[in-house]
Protein backbone atom coordinates (compact mmCIF):
# COMPACT_ATOMS: atom_id res chain seq x y z
CA UNK A 1 0.00 0.00 0.00
CA UNK A 2 2.77 2.21 1.07
CA UNK A 3 4.45 1.35 -2.65
CA UNK A 4 1.43 2.32 -4.15
CA UNK A 5 1.14 5.33 -2.79
CA UNK A 6 4.42 6.20 -3.67
CA UNK A 7 4.16 5.78 -6.74
CA UNK A 8 1.21 8.22 -7.13
CA UNK A 9 2.53 10.40 -5.60
CA UNK A 10 5.68 10.04 -7.84
CA UNK A 11 3.40 10.19 -11.23
CA UNK A 12 1.78 13.29 -9.89
CA UNK A 13 5.12 14.61 -9.66
CA UNK A 14 6.16 14.10 -12.74
CA UNK A 15 3.30 15.16 -14.29
CA UNK A 16 3.64 18.40 -12.74
CA UNK A 17 7.38 18.79 -13.55
CA UNK A 18 6.53 18.36 -17.18
CA UNK A 19 3.72 21.35 -17.33
CA UNK A 20 6.38 23.98 -15.72
CA UNK A 21 8.30 26.06 -17.93
CA UNK A 22 11.91 24.62 -17.69
CA UNK A 23 13.51 28.27 -17.50
CA UNK A 24 12.96 28.17 -13.68
CA UNK A 25 15.55 25.81 -13.71
CA UNK A 26 19.09 27.32 -12.91
CA UNK A 27 21.92 26.23 -14.70
CA UNK A 28 22.07 25.76 -18.73
CA UNK A 29 23.22 21.59 -17.72
CA UNK A 30 20.24 21.17 -15.25
CA UNK A 31 17.87 22.83 -17.57
CA UNK A 32 19.09 20.38 -20.17
CA UNK A 33 19.48 17.45 -17.86
CA UNK A 34 15.39 18.41 -17.24
CA UNK A 35 13.83 18.32 -20.26
CA UNK A 36 15.96 15.67 -21.28
CA UNK A 37 15.10 13.20 -19.00
CA UNK A 38 11.03 14.78 -19.23
CA UNK A 39 11.36 13.43 -23.00
CA UNK A 40 13.15 10.48 -22.32
CA UNK A 41 10.61 7.71 -23.39
CA UNK A 42 13.16 4.96 -21.47
CA UNK A 43 12.56 6.87 -18.23
CA UNK A 44 8.74 6.27 -18.11
CA UNK A 45 9.02 2.98 -19.56
CA UNK A 46 11.49 1.74 -16.67
CA UNK A 47 9.39 3.37 -13.69
CA UNK A 48 6.16 1.62 -15.45
CA UNK A 49 8.55 -1.75 -15.58
CA UNK A 50 9.67 -1.01 -12.47
CA UNK A 51 13.65 -0.78 -13.44
CA UNK A 52 15.42 1.48 -11.23
CA UNK A 53 16.54 3.75 -14.04
CA UNK A 54 16.52 3.59 -17.93
CA UNK A 55 19.83 1.90 -18.01
CA UNK A 56 18.21 -1.71 -18.07
CA UNK A 57 16.87 -1.41 -21.65
CA UNK A 58 20.86 -1.45 -22.57
CA UNK A 59 21.65 -4.78 -21.11
CA UNK A 60 18.04 -6.15 -22.28
CA UNK A 61 18.63 -4.73 -25.74
CA UNK A 62 22.48 -6.93 -25.84
CA UNK A 63 20.79 -10.15 -24.25
CA UNK A 64 17.73 -9.90 -26.76
CA UNK A 65 20.43 -9.52 -29.46
CA UNK A 66 23.11 -12.05 -27.90
CA UNK A 67 21.55 -14.08 -25.82
CA UNK A 68 24.68 -13.81 -23.16
CA UNK A 69 22.16 -14.52 -20.45
CA UNK A 70 20.48 -17.30 -19.61
CA UNK A 71 18.21 -19.70 -16.58
CA UNK A 72 21.45 -21.12 -14.44
CA UNK A 73 23.99 -18.87 -15.42
CA UNK A 74 26.17 -17.17 -13.01
CA UNK A 75 26.22 -13.61 -13.63
CA UNK A 76 29.18 -10.80 -12.27
CA UNK A 77 27.78 -7.20 -12.41
CA UNK A 78 30.31 -4.51 -11.70
CA UNK A 79 29.60 -1.49 -11.04
CA UNK A 80 25.71 -2.52 -10.22
CA UNK A 81 24.60 0.81 -8.45
CA UNK A 82 21.35 1.37 -8.39
CA UNK A 83 21.27 -2.19 -9.54
CA UNK A 84 19.00 -1.93 -13.01
CA UNK A 85 21.35 -4.55 -14.62
CA UNK A 86 21.00 -6.72 -11.68
CA UNK A 87 17.40 -6.96 -11.86
CA UNK A 88 16.92 -7.94 -15.44
CA UNK A 89 19.92 -10.68 -14.67
CA UNK A 90 18.09 -11.77 -12.15
CA UNK A 91 15.11 -12.39 -14.29
CA UNK A 92 17.16 -14.00 -17.53
CA UNK A 93 19.07 -16.45 -15.00
CA UNK A 94 16.24 -17.09 -12.86
CA UNK A 95 18.50 -16.47 -9.55
CA UNK A 96 15.36 -15.46 -7.97
CA UNK A 97 13.57 -19.07 -8.97
CA UNK A 98 10.91 -17.08 -9.88
CA UNK A 99 10.40 -20.14 -12.61
CA UNK A 100 10.99 -24.04 -10.97
CA UNK A 101 10.79 -25.58 -14.38
CA UNK A 102 14.07 -23.16 -15.66
CA UNK A 103 17.85 -23.56 -13.86
CA UNK A 104 17.99 -21.18 -11.43
CA UNK A 105 21.69 -18.69 -11.40
CA UNK A 106 23.48 -16.87 -9.17
CA UNK A 107 24.16 -12.95 -9.76
CA UNK A 108 26.24 -10.90 -7.49
CA UNK A 109 26.44 -7.31 -7.82
CA UNK A 110 29.15 -4.80 -6.38
CA UNK A 111 29.20 -1.18 -6.19
CA UNK A 112 31.42 1.08 -4.39
CA UNK A 113 27.94 2.61 -3.32
CA UNK A 114 25.37 1.07 -1.45
CA UNK A 115 22.53 -1.28 -3.86
CA UNK A 116 19.48 -1.80 -2.03
CA UNK A 117 17.98 -5.78 -1.49
CA UNK A 118 17.06 -7.13 -5.06
CA UNK A 119 15.50 -10.64 -4.44
CA UNK A 120 17.78 -12.95 -6.11
CA UNK A 121 20.75 -11.06 -6.12
CA UNK A 122 24.08 -11.38 -3.60
CA UNK A 123 24.77 -7.21 -3.11
CA UNK A 124 28.56 -6.50 -2.13
CA UNK A 125 28.02 -2.41 -1.47
CA UNK A 126 30.70 -0.25 -0.41
CA UNK A 127 33.31 -2.20 -2.29
CA UNK A 128 35.30 -0.90 -5.19
CA UNK A 129 35.59 -3.89 -7.63
CA UNK A 130 38.90 -2.60 -8.80
CA UNK A 131 40.33 -3.31 -5.33
CA UNK A 132 42.35 -6.59 -5.17
CA UNK A 133 40.92 -6.84 -1.81
CA UNK A 134 37.62 -6.82 -2.97
CA UNK A 135 37.77 -9.20 -5.78
CA UNK A 136 38.98 -11.36 -3.07
CA UNK A 137 35.74 -10.97 -1.39
CA UNK A 138 33.97 -11.36 -5.16
CA UNK A 139 35.89 -14.98 -5.46
CA UNK A 140 34.91 -16.23 -2.09
CA UNK A 141 31.04 -15.43 -2.93
CA UNK A 142 31.73 -17.50 -6.17
CA UNK A 143 32.39 -20.60 -3.92
CA UNK A 144 34.55 -21.76 -6.33
CA UNK A 145 31.72 -21.51 -9.67
CA UNK A 146 32.82 -19.76 -12.26
CA UNK A 147 31.09 -16.80 -14.56
CA UNK A 148 28.28 -17.25 -17.10
CA UNK A 149 28.71 -13.79 -17.48
CA UNK A 150 30.63 -10.58 -16.49
CA UNK A 151 28.57 -7.42 -17.29
CA UNK A 152 30.00 -3.92 -16.80
CA UNK A 153 28.11 -0.20 -16.64
CA UNK A 154 31.06 1.29 -14.64
CA UNK A 155 31.87 5.11 -15.58
CA UNK A 156 34.49 6.74 -13.47
CA UNK A 157 33.13 10.63 -12.17
CA UNK A 158 34.13 12.73 -15.33
CA UNK A 159 36.74 14.96 -14.64
CA UNK A 160 35.83 17.42 -17.81
CA UNK A 161 38.97 16.71 -19.14
CA UNK A 162 38.46 14.71 -22.23
CA UNK A 163 41.54 12.16 -22.58
CA UNK A 164 41.97 11.49 -18.39
CA UNK A 165 38.21 10.38 -18.36
CA UNK A 166 38.87 8.23 -21.33
CA UNK A 167 42.03 6.47 -19.89
CA UNK A 168 40.26 6.38 -16.84
CA UNK A 169 37.30 4.10 -18.42
CA UNK A 170 39.64 2.20 -20.10
CA UNK A 171 41.63 1.31 -16.94
CA UNK A 172 37.95 0.36 -15.57
CA UNK A 173 37.38 -2.06 -18.58
CA UNK A 174 40.82 -3.12 -18.49
CA UNK A 175 39.77 -4.28 -14.77
CA UNK A 176 37.07 -5.83 -15.88
CA UNK A 177 38.95 -8.04 -18.66
CA UNK A 178 41.52 -9.35 -16.17
CA UNK A 179 38.69 -10.33 -13.55
CA UNK A 180 36.39 -11.73 -16.19
CA UNK A 181 39.60 -13.75 -18.02
CA UNK A 182 40.18 -15.34 -14.38
CA UNK A 183 36.85 -16.46 -13.25
CA UNK A 184 35.00 -17.38 -16.16
CA UNK A 185 34.12 -20.65 -17.98
CA UNK A 186 35.03 -21.78 -21.11
CA UNK A 187 31.91 -20.24 -23.28
CA UNK A 188 31.47 -17.34 -20.88
CA UNK A 189 30.67 -13.47 -22.13
CA UNK A 190 32.14 -9.86 -21.09
CA UNK A 191 30.41 -6.67 -21.84
CA UNK A 192 32.46 -3.19 -20.71
CA UNK A 193 31.12 0.18 -21.35
CA UNK A 194 33.40 2.80 -22.84
CA UNK A 195 33.32 6.07 -24.86
CA UNK A 196 34.35 6.23 -28.33
CA UNK A 197 37.85 7.20 -28.21
CA UNK A 198 41.34 6.08 -29.56
CA UNK A 199 42.06 3.48 -27.01
CA UNK A 200 39.04 1.55 -28.10
CA UNK A 201 40.70 -0.27 -30.79
CA UNK A 202 43.42 -1.54 -28.19
CA UNK A 203 40.59 -2.83 -26.17
CA UNK A 204 38.80 -4.70 -29.00
CA UNK A 205 42.48 -6.60 -29.90
CA UNK A 206 42.81 -7.17 -26.27
CA UNK A 207 39.45 -8.73 -25.92
CA UNK A 208 40.19 -10.97 -29.02
CA UNK A 209 42.89 -12.64 -27.74
CA UNK A 210 40.42 -14.40 -24.78
CA UNK A 211 37.13 -14.57 -26.66
CA UNK A 212 35.73 -15.93 -30.40
CA UNK A 213 33.22 -13.12 -30.78
CA UNK A 214 34.14 -9.92 -30.03
CA UNK A 215 32.06 -6.69 -30.97
CA UNK A 216 31.08 -2.70 -30.74
CA UNK A 217 27.34 -2.40 -29.69
CA UNK A 218 25.43 0.72 -29.69
CA UNK A 219 21.64 -0.14 -27.96
CA UNK A 220 18.82 1.71 -29.18
CA UNK A 221 18.41 2.96 -25.59
CA UNK A 222 21.81 4.46 -25.41
CA UNK A 223 21.27 8.42 -26.39
CA UNK A 224 22.29 9.06 -29.76
CA UNK A 225 24.21 12.01 -28.15
CA UNK A 226 26.23 9.88 -26.08
CA UNK A 227 29.44 8.80 -27.00
CA UNK A 228 29.54 5.32 -24.81
CA UNK A 229 29.69 1.86 -26.92
CA UNK A 230 29.41 -1.42 -25.07
CA UNK A 231 32.35 -3.68 -26.20
CA UNK A 232 31.01 -7.27 -26.04
CA UNK A 233 33.22 -10.66 -25.59
CA UNK A 234 31.58 -14.05 -26.91
CA UNK A 235 32.71 -17.09 -26.34
CA UNK A 236 35.41 -17.18 -23.84
CA UNK A 237 38.23 -19.28 -25.03
CA UNK A 238 39.35 -20.35 -21.52
CA UNK A 239 43.53 -19.49 -20.51
CA UNK A 240 46.04 -21.78 -21.57
CA UNK A 241 47.76 -23.13 -18.66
Amino acid sequence: MVLLQFWRNFSTTMRHLKSVKLKNVKGTSSHEWLSRQLADPYVEKAKMMNYRCRSAFKLLEIDDRFKILRPGFVVIDCGAAPGSWSQLAVKRVNSDGFDPKQAQGVVISIDKQQVFAINGATILGNMDFTDPKSQDVLIETLRGRKADAVISDMAPNATGVKDLDNENIIRLCYSVLRFAVQNSQVGASVVVKLWQCGQAKQLENDLRKFYDSVKFVKPNSSRSDSAEIFLLGRDFKGLKV
